[in-house]
């Protein structure tokens, strides 16, 4: 009788056991993905919104940060943190924010608040171009904010929009100083967690974001420089949403039954700088010289694989008021011609500097072949990215290679940032461009509120640049990502800014 109750003891045990396993498998199966991984090829070089423009930082600071307004995947004008906004005369703008909102360290977001982030872009050699109109901010009460400007000021709603004008907690940042952009605090969807230099910087969920917290409860961007551990990382399931896949890549992604692959045109203009700073390269005819000894179709084709369109102008086909120009077509032996004008007819050594990125290693190693059948000997030098921004900033390259994004959708932004004599060095002008006649231009295209004049006076703009080319067009590259099959709701954004906010596992 014993033996038996042992034995019955026995399979009642087993059974719970099985019972368990079960209903443990099934829970396994009723769990949703809340943890994003994101891939990107290079570390941000600060959370600090205003000490930093690059667009690795600049996607991971748009997730921790809200601005005053927002745009949406269509350059759409979207309310933010301000809920209606007015413009009572053409100089003055009126503000009325949200209430309610709260800051990562539970502080309410305030009027003051808005005013400090503005006040300070404006002391940032790296953003104050943004505000630079902006002649005063009051704050009649904690939730509305008036915004003066000197003169009409066009492209100020766009411009607020930008991720470098996020609003910054006056208390946070005046406590970290200039430890701020290891620790930063927004009003976001995300929080920031930790950030390991050349690993990855993780962001957890904002529970009490006021517009309802996200579904993705943690994000994790991770630092992998080179484009086939992202694309092994993507396939294996370590990694869950990979940006701009370039070359023979992305057909073999976007061939893949376990992906998701996007694409579409973006507000970015690839180029090729030159240091007018360096004699070499003050000679015009040296810069178009080598321009028509590069074959930009080769580009587009064997680099981006099709997944771009050469350029004719500083901003791209998105960006209001675009005009297509002259361009300088393949023709190696009217580029030996102007050499020998410019007194170099056996050619000369230069050097191209790039970040490490694969696509601009690329494009440089055919440039470096083009531009040897000419007589030009180039040696490419890869810089790690901060580096890289230091040092060309500082203007101690010959050539580069870069992107601008025209983030607002503005030629305000895309154009001025690239070749106003005040944005020397770090801003964006990294050609060390200087015209008297683009700068009166670029002043007169922020106030013309006539838009077919507004139009005409940034087509001269464009029209000068091609003429004298402080810089090289490349292309305008598609945007593209890559993700999880079952990763829903992420929209590409022609800024390259991705919001994650409305994203979630099925």
């Amino acid at each position: 009788m014993k033996r038996n109750k042992l034995w019955i003891s026995f399979i009642f045990i087993i059974f719970l056991f099985l019972l368990t396993a079960c209903n443990k498998d099934a829970s396994k199966e009723n769990i949703v993905k809340d943890v994003l991984v994101v891939s990107q090829p290079s570390d941000p070089k600060s959370l600090d919104t205003q000490a930093s423009n690059d667009t690795p930082s600049s996607r991971i600071t748009s997730q921790i940060y809200d601005r005053l307004i927002e745009q949406d995947e269509n350059m759409k004008i979207q309310a933010g943190l301000a809920e209606s906004w007015e413009q009572t005369d053409p100089l003055t703008f009126v503000f009325h924010l949200r209430k309610g909102v709260k800051f990562h360290n539970g502080d309410e977001l305030k009027a003051s608040d808005v005013k400090f982030t503005i006040e300070r872009a404006q002391k940032s050699p790296l953003v104050s171009e943004l505000v630079e109109n902006i002649v005063k901010v009051e704050t009649p009460d904690d939730f509305t904010v008036i915004i003066k400007t000197s003169e009409p000021y066009v492209p100020i709603l766009n411009n607020l929009s930008h991720t470098a004008l996020s609003i910054l907690n006056e208390k946070v940042v005046s406590e970290k100083k200039e430890e701020y952009g290891q620790y930063p605090i927004g009003t976001g969807p995300f929080q920031f967690v930790e950030w390991i230099s050349s690993d990855k910087v993780v962001l957890e969920a904002n529970e009490e974001y006021f517009k309802g917290a996200p579904k993705i409860k943690k994000i994790i961007f991770r630092n992998i420089p080179e484009q086939t551990n992202r694309i092994l990382g993507l396939e294996t399931g370590e990694i869950d949403l990979v940006y701009d896949i370039e070359g023979m890549d992305k057909d073999d992604v976007a061939e893949n039954e376990k992906l998701n692959f996007i694409e579409a045109p973006g507000l970015t203009t690839v180029y090729l700088g030159f240091n007018l700073k360096k004699d070499i390269f003050k000679n015009e005819k040296v810069r178009k010289a080598i321009a028509y000894a590069i074959d930009l179709d080769s580009i587009i084709n064997t680099v981006y694989a099709g997944g771009a369109t050469k350029a004719d102008s500083i901003i791209g086909p998105k960006v209001v008021t675009y005009s297509s120009g002259k361009t300088y077509e393949y023709n190696p032996e009217k580029a030996k011609e102007l050499l020998k004008e410019a007194g170099y007819p056996n050619g000369f050594k230069t050097s191209i500097w790039i970040n490490n990125n694969p696509v601009r290693r690329d494009i440089a190693v055919i440039f470096q072949d083009q531009l040897k059948q000419i007589g030009i000997d180039v040696n490419v030098e890869t810089l790690e990215w901060g580096a890289y921004l230091d040092r060309t900033a500082m203007g101690e390259h010959d050539m580069y290679i870069l992107g601008c994004v025209s983030v607002t959708g503005d030629p305000d932004y895309g154009i001025n940032l690239l070749v106003n004599s005040k944005m020397h060095g770090g801003p964006g002008n990294r050609s060390f461009y200087v015209n008297k006649k683009v700068d009166q231009l670029l002043q007169e295209g922020k106030s013309e509120m006539d838009f077919e004049k507004r139009n005409a006076i940034y087509k001269e703009i464009q029209d000068i640049l091609q003429e004298e080319l402080p810089m090289l067009y490349i292309c305008y590259p598609n945007q593209n990502a890559a993700m999880n099959k079952n990763l829903k709701g992420f929209v590409l954004k022609p800024s390259g800014h991705h919001g994650l906010y409305h994203i979630y596992f099925e």
